[in-house]
């Protein structure tokens, strides 16, 4: 099935993706009959938003050390960075269904305690369990990516582009503490590297507790899903647009990954070395709000695309050549590069799809397979790393990496709709 011309769209449409399109009848929107509870369920979101990278970012800046004291080899190290990236592929797409058979609000529940128990037993210091540990919180992290973009979308229609920043906000700000504050609190509360990543089980914790009171008591609606989407996977457009999520997520994971012991092996300490990271992650932040507004005003985002593909190319080529002195520009580079092909991605889905439900099932195709080709970027830099004995060969996959996305980028910023239909299931 080949692309379809592309009609208008105004950008107060809006760009959020709702995993619940398909369901029939309609999910209710989650009873906050009060200001303060409202201000409650807002709140929930962000603090669940935080959540959903501290498991990635506190991981980078303690892989040397966890390294040193465990003996943990370079290709076991690559295995155990790319896990998590892995189960976001695998479970992502078994989200809407969840979310129809126990709610959406119970099933964000459940990921919450499958982050908490996961994140907490990553601090037992038994290897085996730190892997498996790992995919426990990424599967949580997974179906809770989708869910509650989908959340927000149906509660605060009316505040769509303030709770979307927010949201934004807290992501990156998740990651950007676990990368900035993990190795200093792990220096005044002693413990080693056990007790820096069981940590971060403390906010998973909080809004866990905040959450429960607020899911348990909505029973699920019985639901079905009441609409088909055809020809997607045959599509062309289709598959750039997840290339495109899938390599830019490579790129963003290299750098979560193993940004921090590059640095550390080019010479920086490991609190300056997170410091760089949490700076690059939240930076990000600027461009993830302000790129979507700049992409629906233009004809097409081919150029755009490339612009950032590009930059973001230089910017990671300069983390492992450039001179340190320069190490701080490079990383604000690096997150206005970042944070605006993530965003751009996540545009792509809403703009290259004729409505709701196909947005709905690209976003899942585009996760679902995107997490799995980008979880091969931080596994091949991890074992390149092991094989050569330093990161500088990194630079070919960086490269090969960068190209391909200016490839995906020049098909997925087409102004033409996925040739994909929705059709009510009988």
């Amino acid at each position: 099935m080949s692309a379809l011309p592309l009609s208008p769209r105004r950008a107060s449409d809006g760009l959020l993706i709702d995993a619940e399109a398909d369901s029939v009848p309609a999910p209710r929107p989650t009873p906050a009959d009060s200001l303060a509870r409202r201000i409650l369920l807002g709140a929930s979101v962000v603090l669940i938003a935080f959540n959903l990278r501290p498991v990635f970012a506190s991981l980078s800046v303690m892989l040397p050390d966890i390294m040193a004291a465990t003996g943990l080899s370079a290709t076991a190290a690559s295995l155990l960075t790319t896990l998590p990236i892995v189960c976001l592929g695998v479970f992502a797409p078994l989200a809407p269904g969840l979310g129809r058979r126990f709610g959406t609000e119970r099933t964000l529940l459940g990921c919450m305690v499958l982050i908490l128990v996961g994140t907490a037993l990553r601090g037992t210091g038994n290897i085996p369990l730190l892997f498996l540990a790992s995919a426990v919180a990424g599967s949580g992290i997974a179906v809770s990516n989708v869910l509650l973009s989908g959340l927000v979308k149906r509660d605060f229609a009316g505040q769509a582009a303030l709770m979307m920043g927010l949201y934004t906000m807290a992501v990156c700000g998740g990651a950007a503490s676990a990368a900035g504050l993990t190795v200093p609190l792990e220096h005044a509360l002693g413990g080693g590297w056990t007790t820096a990543l069981a940590m971060w089980a403390l906010p998973a914790l909080l809004v866990t507790l905040i959450w429960a009171p607020q899911a348990l008591p909505l029973k699920p609606v019985a639901s079905e899903s009441g609409f088909t989407v055809r020809g997607l996977w045959r599509d062309g457009l289709a598959w750039q647009v997840t290339f495109f999520m899938g390599l830019q997520s490579a790129l963003a994971y290299i750098v979560m990954g193993w940004l921090a012991p590059i640095l550390r092996e080019r010479g920086l300490g490991g609190e300056t070395a997170g410091y760089v990271v949490s700076l690059a992650v939240m930076t990000q932040v600027v461009t993830c709000l302000v790129v979507p507004a700049v992409a629906v005003r233009l004809r097409n985002q081919r150029g755009l695309a490339v612009g950032l593909a590009m930059l973001t190319l230089a910017a990671m080529l300069a983390m492992l050549f450039a001179p340190l002195s320069g190490v701080w520009f490079w990383a604000v580079l690096l997150g206005i590069a970042q944070g605006g092909t993530f965003a751009l991605a996540l545009t792509f889905m809403v703009l290259r799809s004729a409505d709701s439900h196909v947005a709905a099932h690209l976003s899942g195709m585009a996760q679902g397979v995107g997490y799995v080709v980008a979880a091969c970027g931080p596994l091949a830099a991890g074992l390149l790393h092991g094989w050569t004995g330093s990161f500088r060969a990194s630079s070919w996959l960086f490269i090969g990496l960068g190209i391909a996305l200016v490839i995906a980028g020049l098909g997925a910023g087409r102004a033409m709709h996925v040739g994909a239909v929705t059709v009510p299931r009988r």
